[in-house]
């Protein structure tokens, strides 16, 4: 067993997540290195050890001291075969109605123990809150299932209408509301599932209809903005102080501009700058960044554990979350396949269609038109 650092669960030697805390678990390997060219779809599985290797290994023993395991070897006894215990009956367990009608199918295991991470398929039970083998947050059957009172059902869309529908953390939806007649407007003050986000301004955002399954937004002035999650290993150019957002990371592309000397000619003093496009800073404030990163021409990757740039304490950043490459008059963000998404702030107004999906204050939004 592994247990956390962070919350003190026991979890299992395999596990590279705590199912309690969803802190990374301490591993007894070196990191594992980084390589720019690391394709985006992920590094090859590891073959599955030979039966010798397995029963090398069936000599071991776990060993247990803190968050970290060691393994010592344990000298082979010569033991008389025992008969085969016989099987054990689990005492049966209540479970809600939901459950208890699909265990009546014919299911291999019961519905009840079974949750299936949505991002990799492992199955963990209905108790963890993260994924143990990629870290995904699973929320809970319960936290899933609960609704709040605020949210009104999923319904169809009418013709020509636009409806915004809430998603959780795990991708499902949450409930929907429908903008009124051809326009909306989204804020604080709109009520109902915006009114308890105090990220939103009190008037954030209205939409417009732009024609058959179009629609326009505009950012109305709100202090947090609008962002819009960008699609898989699709490059999007990112102009000059734009600003985009992996996890909790607020960042701005800031371009590096030639100075031009002044009137009296007098050549400034300054670190060489050639071979790079500009730097990433990450926004602090209003109008305050904090630590900055320099853009080779090369391109940079950012991530949580793999990158040219890492953010290991932000657990909603993938372990290879994106990239920003130059082609050498424009840079360019792509989104690798993270689990939380990669977004761009959209500046004044931007075009939106059915499938978009929208981050306002603390919350994410499919659209449907």
């Amino acid at each position: 067993m592994i247990t956390c650092a962070k919350c003190t669960k026991d979890n299992q030697d395999h596990y590279k997540f705590c199912l309690g805390c969803g802190a990374e678990l301490p591993r007894g390997a070196a990191p594992k290195p980084f390589s720019p060219q690391t394709p985006p779809q992920g590094v090859r599985a590891a073959p599955a050890p030979s039966p010798g290797m397995a029963a090398g290994l069936a000599g071991t023993v776990a060993v247990s001291q803190g968050p970290m395991v060691s393994r010592a070897p344990v000298p082979p006894v010569a033991v008389a075969p025992a008969p085969a215990p016989a099987p054990v009956v689990a005492p049966p367990v209540s479970a809600p109605p939901a459950v208890v009608a699909a265990a009546a199918a014919p299911v291999a295991a019961p519905a009840a123990s079974a949750v299936v991470c949505p991002q990799c398929g492992h199955g963990n039970t209905s108790a963890n809150m993260f994924c143990g083998s990629c870290g995904f947050r699973l929320g809970g059957v319960a936290a899933r299932s609960a609704v709040p009172p605020a949210l009104a059902p999923a319904a169809e869309p009418s013709a020509g209408a636009l409806v915004l529908t809430a998603l959780r953390a795990d991708g499902t939806e949450a409930g929907t509301y429908s903008l009124p007649g051809s326009n909306g407007t989204v804020g604080r003050e709109t009520g109902g599932i915006f009114a308890g986000d105090s990220y939103l301004s009190p008037r954030h955002a209205t939409f417009r209809m732009a024609g058959l399954g179009r629609a326009i937004v505009k950012d109305e002035a709100s202090l947090n903005g609008i962002y819009k999650k960008l699609g898989r290993d699709v490059p999007v150019e990112l102009r000059p102080n734009e600003v985009f957002r992996i996890g909790q990371e607020i960042i701005k592309f800031e371009p590096l501009v030639a100075q031009p000397p002044p009137p009296d000619g007098v050549e400034r003093l300054g670190a060489p700058s050639k071979g790079y496009v500009g730097r990433i800073a990450l926004v602090i404030g209003r109008e305050e960044t904090g630590n900055a990163f320099p853009v080779p021409e090369g391109g940079v990757h950012l991530g949580r554990e793999r990158g040219d740039i890492l953010f290991p304490e932000d657990g909603y950043v993938s372990g290879l979350h994106c990239r920003l490459t130059w082609d050498g008059q424009r840079l360019f963000l792509t989104d690798l396949g993270s689990s939380n998404g990669t977004f761009i702030r959209i500046a004044g107004e931007a075009e939106v269609r059915s499938g978009d999906v929208l981050l306002m204050g603390q919350q994410l939004f499919r659209i449907a038109i």
